[in-house]
């Protein structure tokens, strides 16, 4: 089975780490492994373009019931309609996490993770001790991928 890494980050997020994001989906993409998010905006929009632009996969768990709803870089759109509540499907799917900036959404979902104990790799995010901390996207990408 492919590796699965998680991108979770805001919606509205400065120019920086948007590039960060196009960055870290391209090497998910490098690496041959999926990568899912929440499908819209921002850093998930971000992180899909660079992924498909490398030739990957992106997987996208929308809060809406509507899968049109999706970025244009999605490549599978799964619609849920269950609101904030996908931020669990989304941790429970992937195998490691990517955070890239974010506000409370991306908390909630970091929060869940760890929870779950899974890895978590920051750029730019929240300072919390469990979150391994990164400086460049690609090596984001490889601590994530590290023993799973």
């Amino acid at each position: 089975m492919k590796k699965i890494i998680g991108v979770i980050g805001g919606s509205t997020v400065e120019p920086e780490y948007l590039e960060y994001a196009y960055q870290v989906g391209k090497h998910i993409a490098e690496k041959d492994a999926i990568l899912i998010c929440g499908g819209l905006g921002g850093v998930m929009e971000a992180a899909c373009k660079g992924a498909i632009k490398a030739g990957g996969i992106t997987v996208g768990i929308l809060p809406y019931d509507d899968p049109n709803t999706a970025n244009e870089y999605v490549s599978i759109a799964i619609a849920t309609g269950i609101g904030r509540a996908r931020n669990s499907i989304i941790v429970n799917t992937g195998q490691a996490f990517i955070a890239i900036s974010g506000k409370y959404g991306t908390l909630s979902e970091i929060a869940f993770a760890l929870d779950a104990g899974k890895k978590v790799v920051g750029l730019g995010t929240w300072d919390i001790d469990s979150i391994v901390k990164a400086d460049t996207p690609q090596q984001a990408v490889d601590l994530a991928i590290e023993g799973i």
